[in-house]
């Protein structure tokens, strides 16, 4: 009965898209006025949840996605619905009730997010406690990512992945594979997980010519020795396939101007609800503790490795060296106001300036003084991905506990692998959650905050 329970799963879309017409429809039958409710309103809007939904990925949820991404394609079809219902009624209707209209948006997409999560989680939730809906998995090859992901697999069974076996290499590699192969067939595999670093070019073909042969699922495991997976883009040149290097949110103009929104509207608020009297505080305690301005600016590297001046609170004495040498823990350099400023990341604050002219944004990697950004640019692999977006003021590198001084050549490794993946899989829910971590961190206090 549970083989039986999976194949159900291929039900799960289009019960979605009919249960969320309905709501939509039903919605739009009990709060829309007679006035404005007609048949034609009621086909405009199903055939235009369903075309925004497709170009949004509304329904592109899998068992993986994370439901940061869900409520993200949630935002996105409630703001285009929200449109295109009142472009139509604008055309149509002389004189709209614009209350009614934004209930009626508002309630419906709350009703589709509800039912959207309550299908997600109880899909999860019926996966472990009944088996069903579940997907078997081998895994194939050697090294510390087949552990992991063979440690996911058995640690997260909400997912719906049951691994039945992990075949590595030692001894016979040929025989090994003609092994896990008959094992696929003999026990009905699902999908099958691939090390690269285990296989030849020669290899690979012969599991994808048998994937596809078999109507199997075939994923690849980055190469241990990679610090970073591919995010490859697949375009068409006429009939010819091209694979990009990585697809990079922020290269949609779209995406652009909402994260520069974004920033101009966050940092407003801080400068003038929260610099403006913080400013002459600051100056006043920095002052009379030292000699020198009140405002620290370093050359820094940004968007397209342009260079430009980042404005701190000044924390340190003058010296000769501050654009050379990188904080450390019990610098003399730090004043005792210093101290203060920068485990609360006070010093930070101004750079909001920074943000609302554009050189930075609020959430993204953080920009290195340029003596640095050269020198780890030659240590680093793939270090300078992270100029092709603006910096940060905070990241996802800072909130994961890698902020501060950079000890080891692991505490820059793993600060540019976050910044990659940031890159790669920005949205503006993203952002928020880095914004959230940031303020939490910054209350509790962090040790490498010195």
């Amino acid at each position: 009965m549970k083989n039986k329970a999976r194949r159900y799963s291929g039900y799960i879309r289009p019960f979605s898209y009919v249960l969320d017409l309905i709501i939509v429809n039903l919605f739009s039958y009990l709060l829309i006025s007679k006035e404005l409710f007609s048949l034609y309103f009621l086909i405009f809007t199903s055939f235009s949840w369903v075309i925004i939904a497709f170009n949004v990925q509304f329904y592109e949820v899998y068992r993986f996605t994370k439901v940061v991404s869900i409520i993200s394609k949630i935002i996105k079809q409630f703001i285009l619905s929200a449109i295109c219902c009142y472009a139509f009624l604008g055309f149509y209707v002389d004189d709209i009730d614009s209350e009614i209209v934004l209930i009626y948006t508002i309630l419906s997409i709350l009703a589709v997010a509800a039912s959207k999560l309550l299908i997600y989680f109880l899909l999860r939730k019926y996966r472990v406690f009944y088996g069903g809906n579940y997907r078997t998995v081998i895994i194939i090859g050697n090294g510390q990512s087949i552990s992991q992901l063979a440690e996911f697999f058995n640690d997260n069974p909400d997912y719906g992945y049951k691994l039945e076996k992990v075949f590595n290499f030692d001894g016979d590699k040929k025989a090994k594979i003609e092994e896990c192969l008959d094992f696929v067939l003999k026990n009905k595999t699902d999908e099958i997980y691939c090390s690269l670093n285990s296989l030849s070019n020669t290899q690979i073909d012969y599991f994808i010519d048998f994937a596809d042969n078999n109507l199997k699922i075939l994923k690849f495991i980055p190469d241990n020795n990679e610090l970073f997976s591919r995010n490859l883009k697949l375009d068409y040149y006429g009939y010819i396939p091209i694979l990009s290097l990585r697809n990079i949110p922020l290269d949609d103009v779209v995406n652009q101007v909402i994260k520069r929104t974004f920033d101009i509207v966050f940092s407003l608020i801080v400068i003038l609800f929260i610099l403006s009297w913080l400013i002459p505080l600051m100056a006043i305690f920095i002052k009379a503790e030292s000699k020198g301005p009140v405002f620290f600016k370093q050359k820094r590297n940004g968007l397209n490795y342009k260079e430009f001046s980042c404005i701190k609170f000044r924390s340190m004495n003058l010296n000769a060296i501050a654009d050379l040498e990188q904080v450390s823990k019990n610098d003399p350099r730090i004043t005792a106001v210093g101290k203060f400023i920068r485990k609360t990341s006070i010093d930070e604050l101004p750079q909001f300036f920074n943000v609302f002219v554009g050189d930075m944004s609020v959430v993204g990697p953080r920009p290195h003084m340029v003596s640095h950004t050269e020198m780890y640019a030659q240590k680093i692999d793939k270090f300078m991905v992270r100029h092709f977006i603006k910096p940060g003021i905070t990241g996802l590198a800072q909130t994961n506990g890698y902020r501060g001084e950079v000890e080891n050549d692991a505490d820059i490794i793993f600060r540019v692998k976050y910044d990659i993946f940031y890159v790669e899989n920005w949205s503006v829910l993203l952002d928020i959650k880095i914004v959230i971590a940031t303020v939490v961190n910054a209350i509790k206090g962090e040790a490498k905050a010195y």
